[in-house]
């Protein structure tokens, strides 16, 4: 097969230090693209809320990963989104790969913008990811032994986020996903108490799962001094995203890379064999 590392164009993944970007980076790596992370920590800093940032990261870029944080349906976000498509395309950028969420009404108008901005362009978009229980804010809650969340019985099909970084790193670097819009989703639904459950039990260990409100959800965040604006996403994601618009299969993994989507089952096993919900001493 022709070496083909002289022709590879710069990637630039934002976010390269979250859960999908890192994962990104790392698999590009492995296949030896050249890498640039967009990340307030990187030899060239990229700030969202700073756009002086933007230009020297784009600079020489040709495909662009965008994970925008802390989340597409935060105000301001379809600015931002318009913004650094503008740019990009000034730049030379010439392939988008857009990580929206699903069942976002502001997400889908920053998907819009993305679409229409002349380049290349991909949407993942994504259900819950699987490793909000071992990477994100359910992690202590499960260690400890005990998850109060504002959520029934609304199913929700969690993707594995090694399944969004695959179809990603397919979009950005192979032919044939440009004007894709994936729909990624695990292959099968579980309500959250399901899925703690299933944690328990691959642990050997009790988990209890209460429903709260979420008036006392929120106070129980504001003891625990989370910033004002990390309680609004919640509250919008539990509320409004979890009114059940989402309880069904999509089929993104599939048509993306061929294979099923990760099973939750699995995900918990790889999650614990790399060291997960260790109780601490």
């Amino acid at each position: 097969m022709k070496n083909q590392e002289n022709t590879k164009k710069q990637i630039l993944v934002l976010g390269g230090t979250g859960k999908t970007g890192s994962r990104v980076v790392s698999k590009l790596q492995q296949m030896g693209w050249p890498v640039r992370i967009g990340s307030r920590n990187a030899a060239i800093p990229f700030y969202w809320n700073d756009q002086s940032t933007w230009p020297a990261v784009l600079q020489d870029i040709d495909s662009l990963y965008i994970s925008y944080q802390p989340d597409l349906a935060v105000p301001g976000a379809a600015d931002s989104i318009r913004e650094l498509s503008k740019l990009a395309i000034a730049k030379g950028v010439t392939r988008l790969v857009l990580l929206s969420g699903r069942g976002e009404e502001e997400a889908q108008a920053c998907e819009k913008i993305v679409m229409d901005s002349g380049a290349d362009w991909t949407i993942l978009r994504a259900s819950w990811f699987c490793q909000n229980f071992n990477e994100g804010f359910l992690l202590d809650p499960i260690q400890y032994g005990q998850v109060d969340l504002p959520v029934g019985d609304v199913p929700e099909p969690f993707v594995d986020v090694d399944d969004i970084a695959d179809v990603a790193v397919a979009a950005l670097t192979q032919d044939g996903h440009a004007g894709q819009l994936y729909e990624l989703t695990g292959p099968r639904m579980l309500t959250f108490s399901d899925a703690v459950q299933e944690i328990a039990i691959a642990l050997n260990r009790p988990i209890q799962y209460n429903q709260i409100s979420m008036d006392d959800y929120k106070a129980m965040m504001r003891e625990y001094q989370i910033p004002d604006d990390y309680i609004w996403l919640i509250t919008y994601l539990f509320t409004e995203v979890l009114d059940g618009r989402n309880a069904s299969l999509a089929d993104g993994v599939q048509r993306a890379l061929g294979r099923k989507p990760t099973d939750f089952s699995e995900y918990i096993r790889k999650a614990i064999a790399a060291g997960a919900w260790q109780v601490k001493a």
